[in-house]
């Protein structure tokens, strides 16, 4: 079982720059891809950004420039840096650890945090 557990939401003006981060129960980094979604009022669930075991990241199309996604292996911890934020952008975001294998998809969530940009 993984725990993932998010923090540094918050409210933020237009232009401002938030940075989120994800701390797992555990050592995860090397055999499950990390991913921040988010999902606004209304609408479904969005993927924002992700890094895979082998440190490669990938980011929708949106946020390439704005967000950058890293992790810290030695603190468990995942960050999303948040720049140019726009009024768009508020959502509850999430934190992810997805595992794929033979003998199935292993997926966990964070209880998500809250970011409002508004001014």
């Amino acid at each position: 079982q993984v725990q993932l557990v998010e923090s540094g939401g918050g409210l933020v003006q237009p232009g401002g720059s938030l940075r989120l981060s994800c701390a797992a129960s555990g050592s995860i980094f090397r055999i499950y891809t990390m991913g921040w979604y988010r999902q606004a009022p209304g609408k479904q669930r969005e993927l924002v950004a992700g890094i895979t075991s082998g440190g490669r990241t990938n980011y929708t199309d949106s946020m390439k420039g704005r967000f950058t996604i890293s992790r810290d292996t030695a603190k468990n911890t995942v960050y999303l840096q948040m720049n140019s934020l726009k009024p768009e952008d508020t959502a509850v975001y999430y934190c992810n650890a997805e595992k794929r294998g033979t003998g199935g998809t292993w997926s966990y969530w964070g209880q998500g945090t809250q970011v409002t940009v508004s001014s």
